[in-house]
């Protein structure tokens, strides 16, 4: 039942509210949920050691960072290149064995 904590501190948060455990408890309570007693504590802490912005504006971000290449700084720009671009072949339903439509 982390998620109901998860999403009562973001609730929370949202509103500008300080995180607190009886606060996540009371909201826990008005949703007709119920957890281990030491949850909402667990919440609360964790809230009060981090920035909750911080929290939810680095989800999903990788941990590698974009790579800067420098550009070249003397002499003449080599040529673009051009790719020869292979068009893709459509494969009907016959050239992948399937036969659904026959």
């Amino acid at each position: 039942m982390s998620v109901a904590c998860t999403y009562a501190a973001l609730v929370l948060h949202d509103d500008g509210i300080a995180i607190t455990a009886d606060k996540i408890a009371t909201l826990l309570k008005s949703a007709n949920l119920t957890v281990e007693s030491y949850w909402p504590s667990l919440f609360a802490k964790l809230c009060e050691k981090r920035n909750l912005d911080d929290l939810v504006m680095n989800v999903g971000s990788g941990g590698c960072a974009a790579v800067a290449v420098p550009a070249p700084t003397g002499g003449a720009a080599a040529p673009a290149v051009e790719e020869k671009k292979e068009e893709a072949k459509e494969e009907s339903d016959d050239d992948i064995g399937f036969g659904l439509f026959d």
